[in-house]
């Protein structure tokens, strides 16, 4: 039986990466603590060893001295944090920035944009502490109109970055072609200089290392599988050991147990993303194409498509998954297909690797960041919606930070993240909502 957040208990104990792009040019991992094999006591755990978990452990050391233990299923990024996009952006959720003023009033909007852009300086904050080498390269970020009925979905955004006060540029089909890509479905692209590219597993495993030389443990094949609460002291069973801890953060996403504590309970929604990358493209590929940017880029669709030339030349596209692992096998031509009509110069390019990974939406289309509402020692960061890399290290900070010197969480954040209604039929609501996002971007 393939896994599924919302019905098994843990995704795995001790399971190697996936056959990704990223695992098979990461290098090697820097190393963690092995599996928990007795009873310990520490002040805080950390459920997940992804982005958000190492994080927290990280700022959680280095700069208030704490000594976390983090708990792992499988290895260090694992999850997510090493099967993404790559794309550091100003994105905190899947709510357009149209959207952010009429939400949050135009105070409200200017500070959760102020949050996303920490987020970006977070995690290049933590690339030159750590001295990580991760591909970084140069700023760019592009959203670009698939159709003509979408350039005004643009516009909308343009304006609300004029009233921040944030530079941008508009830019036609041909100066898109000039100077980016050469292709179909880009009749205008939104770009700013905000946000960056990089090796999200190379990140990942930087920021493991830098954990664990400012003090904290990370076991890896150490799933929790129950978790209880006796007086002040948590209790969480593993296979083979338990931590005691006076304070816990669920830092597991995408990959959370909902039934492992009641604040978590109907609160996400994880969903399948699958990402395609190709053989490189000959120089011939890439003088019909001109694909020489190296911003990041996604469309206007429903069906988000995201996309980047990788620095040995090769094409990064990633979009939707199935409902569940079991049918990913039949997106990844799907996937392909898409690269080839975009780019009709790349019509004969193939594939070299294929995965997937859960991302944990919200009914807001949210993150939520805080503790649980009768227990200020239970806390968690989840429902990124697809903007891990920026949004979970930061999430994973704040969490230090609220923890550490009791720092609040930004309001748009910090409140208790929302319940799906009649949450026993999510997949079932997945499924319309999938048919209608498909109708949607058939029509445009």
């Amino acid at each position: 039986m393939s896994y599924d957040p919302l019905h098994s208990v843990s995704p795995g104990e001790g399971l190697d990466h996936v056959d990704s792009y990223w695992a098979a040019t990461a290098g090697p991992s820097p190393g963690d603590d092995g599996c928990l094999q007795s009873p310990i006591e520490t002040d805080v755990a950390i459920i997940g060893g992804g982005y958000t978990g190492l994080s927290c452990a990280f700022h959680l050391a280095k700069r208030y001295g704490v000594r976390p233990v983090v708990l792992e299923a499988n290895r260090p990024v694992w999850g997510c944090s090493g099967r993404n996009g790559s794309f550091a952006g100003p994105a905190l959720g899947r709510v357009s920035l149209s959207e952010w003023t009429a939400r949050w009033g135009e105070a409200g909007a200017r500070s959760l944009w102020a949050e996303a852009v920490s987020a970006v300086e977070t995690v290049r904050s933590l690339i030159k502490e750590g001295n990580i080498d991760c591909d970084v390269q140069p700023d760019g970020r592009m959203r670009v109109a698939h159709a003509h009925s979408t350039v005004k979905n643009l516009e909308e955004d343009a304006s609300v970055l004029r009233s921040f006060g944030t530079e941008f540029e508009m830019l036609t089909p041909s100066e898109i072609g000039e100077k980016h890509f050469k292709g179909k479905e880009a009749h205008a692209a939104l770009r700013t200089t905000y946000g960056f590219v990089l090796h999200p597993m190379k990140l990942g495993y930087g920021i493991l290392r830098m954990a664990r030389e400012a003090g904290a443990t990370v076991h890896s094949a150490s799933p929790v599988l129950h978790w209880s609460k006796h007086g002040h002291t948590h209790c969480l069973d593993t296979p083979n050991g338990k931590v005691y801890a006076k304070r816990i953060v669920f830092a597991t996403n995408g990959y959370t147990n909902e039934r492992l504590h009641p604040t978590l309970d109907s609160r996400l929604l994880p969903v399948l993303s699958n990402i395609v990358v190709t053989r490189p493209m000959t120089e011939t590929e890439i003088g019909e194409s001109n694909f020489v940017t190296t911003d990041s880029i996604s469309d206007t669709r429903k069906f988000l498509n995201y996309f980047r030339r990788l620095p040995d030349g090769r094409v990064m596209l990633g979009s939707r998954g199935p409902i569940r692992e079991s049918g990913s096998a039949p997106h990844r031509d799907r996937l392909l297909q898409i690269i080839r009509r975009k780019f009709p110069a790349l019509h004969s390019i193939s594939a070299d690797y294929f995965w997937g990974g859960w991302v944990a939406l919200t009914p807001d289309f949210m993150p939520h960041v805080g503790h649980a509402e009768d227990d200020a020692t239970t806390f968690y960061a989840m429902g990124y919606c697809g903007s891990g890399v920026t949004a979970a290290n930061q999430a994973g900070r704040r969490l230090a930070e609220y923890l550490g010197e009791s720092r609040p969480v930004p309001v748009q954040l910090n409140a208790q993240p929302p319940r799906y209604p009649l949450a026993r039929f999510r997949r079932v609501g997945q499924v319309a909502a999938f048919q209608w996002y498909s109708l949607s971007d058939a029509l445009t």
